[in-house]
């Protein structure tokens, strides 16, 4: 089982996430990348784009760096109908988060500076928001980590630009498993193992799959646990015990009558 290789893992992981909910999708390259996009758009918006408007919508995703994307994902797009109508596009609903339609794809190939096939995507409504690059058991994380910035100089920019849409990163040698918020800066030190509400880390990739990319949980994270910081403009994603603060607390307000407060955030919220 040490040597349990990239490809096993790569399949394991495919079958989990489909048991869990995903459609699994086959998609080789940019064109059937956008041809995805569309039919999931219109099926999300409850519509049909001809070949102008969708155009028009591509055109408005390509615009801006990781930053700015990450604000137009969370924003709706007046799209103007050749009919003269006006249409709101959303491209995640933010607020009932698991009526996002969630798919996997694997070993997508975007041609950039370099030709790159991308281990597994995670699509929400046809936008590739989570990545997840893994490697053999045995081999270090941080080459993983490594891969992932290569991509990123090299081809997650190129055509569209879609993959710039990405939230969230995870990396897995099967055995230990991080994720981190897509930042062109991030050292790996920011990468981080998820944890129960007992702050146990879950490292191993099977346990991870079941609870961090369950569909709905996923798509909370990036709806309502990545923060846009203005200041130095790059996404970042909370860490464990931050989440199951937030929500002891949203829980206790809106369950109970009671008071609370958190006395140290790495223990969240034991002393409500």
């Amino acid at each position: 089982m040490s040597k349990q290789s990239e490809a096993i893992l790569e399949e394991n992981l495919l079958k989990q996430l489909v048991s869990l909910g995903y459609d699994k999708v086959i998609i080789r390259n940019e064109a059937e990348l956008l041809a995805n996009l569309k039919k999931q758009l219109e099926k999300h918006n409850k519509t049909t784009l001809d070949d102008v408007e969708f155009a028009r919508i591509l055109n408005h995703l390509n615009k801006g760096n990781v930053f700015e994307k990450a604000k137009i994902l969370r924003d709706k797009y007046a799209l103007n109908r050749e009919d003269g109508t006006t249409k709101y596009i959303e491209f995640i609903d933010s607020e009932h988060w698991c009526q996002n339609l969630f798919q996997v794809t694997h070993q997508v190939t975007i041609e950039g500076s370099y030709k790159n096939r991308y281990d597994v995507s995670i699509l929400i409504n046809g936008i590739p928001l989570v990545q997840i690059e893994l490697k053999r058991r045995g081999l270090e994380l941080k080459e993983a980590f490594n891969q992932v910035n290569r991509y990123q100089r090299h081809s997650y920019g190129a055509n569209s630009a879609l993959f710039h849409y990405v939230q969230i990163f995870v990396i897995s040698n099967g055995v230990n498993t991080k994720y981190y918020a897509n930042n062109r800066h991030q050292s790996f030190k920011q990468t981080f193992f998820w944890a129960d509400k007992e702050n146990k880390n879950i490292t191993n990739l099977n346990e991870f799959t079941d609870v961090f990319l369950e569909s709905c949980h996923i798509s909370k994270m990036i709806c309502k646990y990545i923060v846009l910081q203005e200041s130095d403009k790059k996404p970042m994603i909370l860490r464990p015990y931050q989440y199951h603060a937030t929500e002891a607390i949203i829980d206790r307000v809106v369950n109970t009558n009671k008071n609370g407060y958190i006395w140290n955030a790495e223990k969240w919220c034991r002393e409500f």
